[in-house]
């Protein structure tokens, strides 16, 4: 049977850096177990996309496209990633793990009998099979999945977590085969369009080369014996806008504000970074006010430059955590930083 990579376009009707990653560990699986790789497209117009990658070597391209499969919506990207996976006759299905595509995979492993793990880490082969190997209890132990493909009708979908692997790079003419999808019934959601914020007001950068992460510490009364958190704002929104690197926060930074104490409102749960948030994966981090605790530090795991500014020298970044630690007031510190940025 077949490996089928799956994958959708972005609004522009390329493909995304996740998908091109998951696009290298489809070639790799499916040249350890020497079967045929295979192209399945989602998207508003895929023709693009499909020359982006018509060099990847693959047996066949399929595609499930036109405005109904534009935007993402349960409904139509189920039944089009079912189709495109009974299309391929797929035994094995390799994709970006997406919010879109993560919000529909799992409906259609149900719908065709078949079985999925999502977000894994890295992808051997090992007796003719997947081998894939994904992060447990809170990202602190890893382990491999072997499934009995024999046991279960359809395909084995595997998602590959971002930052995992190498993007593809493999341009080439390529004709997708069209899949029909009747849309009876699916199109009762209609979506009337995206709400995001501004480029610079977006905070959350995936793809940044820097992390910088903001600890409790800026919230804290200072030197003076006041708290300075509007000031501590206006710092780390000018070096985000100077330097477009990603934000994060420690988990109590986030919940500060349940305890009536002020907070830096450009702040959510989503930006935490540790045990209870993200494991980001930026080329390097820097920790400003941050203590370097376990449960907040085991987010960084994949970062591999990591700094921090603290007054504490006996802080848990100085225990090994952080490969330089600057000893110093983050304030004094970000004012500078800022300053020669700005030159």
């Amino acid at each position: 049977m077949s490996i089928l990579y799956l994958a959708h376009t972005d609004d522009n009707g390329s493909l995304p850096k996740a998908a091109l990653e998951a696009l290298t560990a489809a070639q790799k699986l499916a040249a350890d177990l020497g079967r045929p790789l295979k192209i399945g497209l989602l998207g508003a117009d895929v023709q693009q996309a499909a020359q982006s990658i018509g060099g990847c070597n693959a047996e066949a391209f399929f595609s499930v496209s036109g405005e109904a499969f534009g935007p993402s919506r349960y409904s139509t990207d189920a039944a089009a990633c079912a189709a495109l996976c009974s299309a391929a006759e797929a035994g094995i299905v390799i994709a970006p793990a997406t919010l879109r595509l993560a919000r529909c995979l799992p409906g259609t492993a149900y719908r065709l009998g078949g079985r999925i793990d999502t977000n894994i880490t890295a992808l051997d082969a090992a007796d003719g099979q997947p081998l894939p190997t994904r992060w447990y209890y809170r990202q602190r132990m890893s382990g491999q999945v072997q499934r009995d493909t024999q046991s279960f009708s359809g395909p084995w979908i595997l998602t590959l977590a971002p930052g995992c692997a190498a993007p593809a790079e493999c341009p080439g003419q390529a004709a997708p085969q069209a899949v029909d999808v009747p849309l009876d019934g699916l199109t009762r959601t209609t979506v009337t369009g995206v709400k995001q914020p501004n480029v610079d007001a977006q905070t959350i950068r995936p793809d940044a080369d820097l992390l910088l992460v903001a600890g409790a510490g800026w919230t804290k009364k200072q030197n003076d014996g006041q708290a300075h958190v509007k000031e501590a704002g206006e710092l780390l929104l000018d070096f985000l806008g100077k330097t477009k690197s990603s934000l994060g926060s420690s988990k109590s930074l986030v919940d500060l504000g349940s305890e009536g104490q002020d907070v830096l409102d450009f702040l959510t749960h989503l930006h935490q970074v540790g045990q209870t948030g993200s494991t980001p994966r930026h080329p390097k981090g820097l920790a400003t006010c941050c203590h370097g605790e376990e449960p907040h530090v085991v987010g960084w795991r994949f970062i591999n430059e990591r700094r921090a500014v603290n007054l504490d020298a006996g802080c848990g970044w100085a225990h090994g955590k952080a490969d330089v630690l600057y000893v110093a007031d983050a304030f004094d510190v970000m004012k500078k930083v800022n300053e020669l940025l700005g030159k």
